[in-house]
């Protein structure tokens, strides 16, 4: 499959930013700048209180919504955890799971990220996995490693058919909120990496149909030559995705001729 094939999913992740009236108004002025795209996807995922006042502004749009967190459980006595059920209620057709700032100021271990993925997928929400390494991994040349690891943990309980769904988002933990960037090159080795990883546990179709996003101070700036690379499906977006203006503008990546 080509890159043309698999829709570009530019994803704004709110974290804890913006009040609902301020999400509202951004959801407007960012229709009115980039339209319902019929050839990539737009996904916003707020703070679980926006989930239901934005799910008919968002969806009137066009835009997908997520959900930035979840539980495994359907439901139980565990404090200040959302469950899917709760999640797909309000509108959401994807959850973003394993966020570094969840592995690393949560201590969310590897285990957890594959009961969510698992369970996202069997109550029909789209995981966004997300995967990545710290700058000491990456300089002691150790990033395939940990990469094979978050992967092997995550999709430990999925199988061919429901890995189908799946988004991985590759976020070089060194590079989130840092204002560096892996450049083109580093994120199209960590892509084609995953993409090889996924052929080998699933199958090649699987590989090739997956959308692998890039997250990790993507801007307006970068984000043409980061989506030019072949495997680079689309982009997770946190600080740049805080104004419509900025967001827009990655929305509206431009590929060359060359590269899809």
């Amino acid at each position: 499959m080509s890159t043309n094939a698999r829709t570009p999913l530019m994803a704004a992740n709110w974290k804890m930013h913006l009040s609902v009236a301020e999400a509202i108004s951004f959801i407007a002025a960012l229709h009115e700048r980039v339209g319902s795209s019929q050839d990539r996807e737009v996904l916003i995922a707020p703070p679980f209180t926006h989930l239901w006042p934005l799910r008919e502004t968002m969806a009137a749009a066009g835009f997908s919504l997520a959900a930035q967190n979840c539980h495994w459980e359907p439901q139980g006595a565990f404090t200040g955890e959302v469950s899917l059920s709760m999640i797909r209620e309000t509108g959401c057709r994807y959850v973003i799971v394993g966020h570094s700032e969840r592995r690393h100021i949560f201590g969310e271990p590897d285990e957890w990220i594959g009961l969510k993925t698992a369970a996202a997928l069997a109550r029909g929400v789209v995981p966004i996995v997300c995967i990545g390494e710290k700058i000491e991994e990456r300089e002691a040349g150790l990033t395939e490693e940990v990469l094979q690891r978050q992967l092997t943990a995550a999709l430990d309980k999925v199988s061919v058919p429901s890995a189908d769904a799946l988004v991985i988002a590759y976020e070089p933990v060194w590079a989130i909120g840092t204002g560096k960037t892996a450049t083109p090159q580093q994120a199209q080795e960590a892509h084609a990496f995953v993409r090889q990883w996924l052929e080998k546990r699933f199958d090649k179709a699987v590989a090739n149909g997956v959308r692998i996003l890039y997250g990790g101070s993507v801007k307006p700036d970068n984000v043409d030559d980061l989506m030019a690379q072949p495997d680079i499906d689309g982009a997770l977006v946190g600080g740049a995705s805080l104004k419509a203006s900025s967001f827009a503008r990655i929305v509206q990546f431009t590929r060359s001729a060359g590269n899809g």
